[in-house]
């Protein structure tokens, strides 16, 4: 079962901030379509979020910690929003569980509570958007 995405108030986490992070996604999308590289919506939605003014972070790299050494894995955080939102997008067929996992694994390396995974490569983005919390 899924853990409940409240905090102690009964709020969503970051909820205000994941709704503005999604309509600058579906914006990118009514503009553009499926079927573009996954490069070409990261540079819109981050030009997106700009507009909103939404500090946004791109390509962050992101070690990780291995008995006390920094291991450079080649891992990137596509989108930082807001320095609390993971933003991890997609151009594919089909979400699979190792796409879930890539998000749940930077999220707690980036030591982030919510992510969002956004595969564009849909009629319509909201059968592309997948919320989570640690």
């Amino acid at each position: 079962m899924e853990e409940p995405q409240l905090n102690g108030d009964g709020k969503l986490v970051h909820g205000g901030l994941t709704r503005e992070v999604i309509g600058a996604a579906m914006e990118v999308h009514a503009a553009l379509g499926p079927g573009l590289l996954e490069s070409a919506y990261e540079s819109c939605l981050a030009h997106e979020l700009l507009l909103r003014e939404i500090p946004i972070r791109r390509q962050l790299e992101l070690p990780l910690q291995y008995k006390q050494a920094r291991v450079d894995c080649g891992f990137r955080i596509d989108l930082l929003a807001a320095n609390e939102i993971v933003v991890e997008l997609k151009c594919i067929e089909k979400v699979l569980p190792i796409h879930l996992a890539q998000l749940m694994t930077y999220m707690k390396l980036a030591e982030k509570r919510v992510g969002l995974l956004i595969n564009f490569n849909v009629e319509s983005l909201r059968d592309g958007i997948t919320r989570r919390i640690i």
